[in-house]
């Protein structure tokens, strides 16, 4: 599934032709992605204009002027691509090949903005991607979106906050930073690598970072900081581009080849005078990669 990096780079791709761009029509080809449309759906949206992109997690939101806003996922495979004056701007040279099969074009916004007429195509071969609508006044309300955690990216991720969530908890950091109630958009990949960039093991029980009088320790401190700066990272370089990710404009970020642990087993760890290997193991069902010298 793409992180949350990978929807920021996509709402910045596409924000400079979907602002304020009126939906002439609204377009879908079938009844149903991962789950159906909303009733009405196509009737709905068309002749609204976009007032913004935004992004809650993983999901993208698009906001429409009647205060509803379009709830999208991307699944495992979906992704946008824009049409304008007959041509695609998905030029580039791909690492993973991109569905641009017609067959799996599923929902289609044809947007007037400005004077000219364009399309923004959702394609999506395994449809495991969604649309929902959403009065945008209740979105805390959404399903999906009630009781999720702070951004990464936001002000309310702090030290003291981990630490109220942290404390006394016996579960392994790496599981209860998966946690979307207490994350919200945090994802394995980017654990794996703010785990190693703060030194600490993912085995290691979340509730040893904090003091027995609930104040964070310098450990948790760095690991809040650790966090903050490889989603910065990851967002500068476009995302990570694993597995079908490309950006809008048919570009590959590549903040793959930076990766210090994640998909590195066996290899020797990167920091400085370490000399320790990455290692494998395996937490709640997934794929946990870190350096068994230098994180403690």
């Amino acid at each position: 599934m793409p992180e949350l990096p990978e929807v920021e780079t996509v709402r910045r791709g596409l924000a400079p032709s979907m602002e304020k761009a009126r939906i002439v029509r609204l377009e879908t080809r079938r009844a149903d992605l991962r789950f159906p449309f909303p009733e009405n759906f196509a009737e709905r949206v068309s002749g609204r204009r976009i007032v913004g992109l935004g992004r809650r997690a993983k999901y993208l939101l698009i906001d429409l002027d009647d205060g509803m806003s379009v709830i999208s996922h991307l699944g495992m495979s979906g992704s946008f691509r824009i049409l304008a004056g007959g041509a695609s701007d998905m030029p580039g040279e791909f690492h993973h090949a991109r569905s641009k099969d017609e067959k799996h074009d599923h929902v289609l916004f044809h947007l007037e903005r400005e004077g000219e007429r364009l399309s923004v195509i959702y394609n999506d071969p395994r449809r495991f991607g969604f649309m929902h609508l959403w009065s945008r006044t209740q979105l805390d309300l959404y399903p999906a979106f009630a009781g999720l955690g702070p951004e990464p990216t936001g002000n309310s991720l702090d030290a003291g906050y981990l630490a109220a969530r942290f404390r006394d908890r016996v579960q392994p950091l790496k599981t209860l930073l998966l946690d979307q109630t207490v994350i919200a958009g945090l994802g394995n990949i980017y654990v794996c690598e703010a785990l190693w960039r703060a030194g600490l093991s993912p085995l290691r029980k979340a509730g040893t970072l904090v003091t027995p009088t609930g104040r964070p320790k310098a450990e948790l401190v760095a690991l809040t900081e650790a966090i903050r700066a490889v989603i910065a990272d990851a967002i500068l370089a476009g995302g990570s581009s694993l597995r079908d990710h490309i950006q809008t404009d048919g570009s590959l970020g590549y903040f793959q080849h930076t990766f210090a642990v994640y998909d590195r087993e066996g290899a020797p760890c990167t920091r400085p005078g370490c000399g320790g290997t990455v290692l494998r193991v395996t937490q709640a069902g997934r794929s946990t990669f870190h350096c068994g010298a230098c994180q403690k």
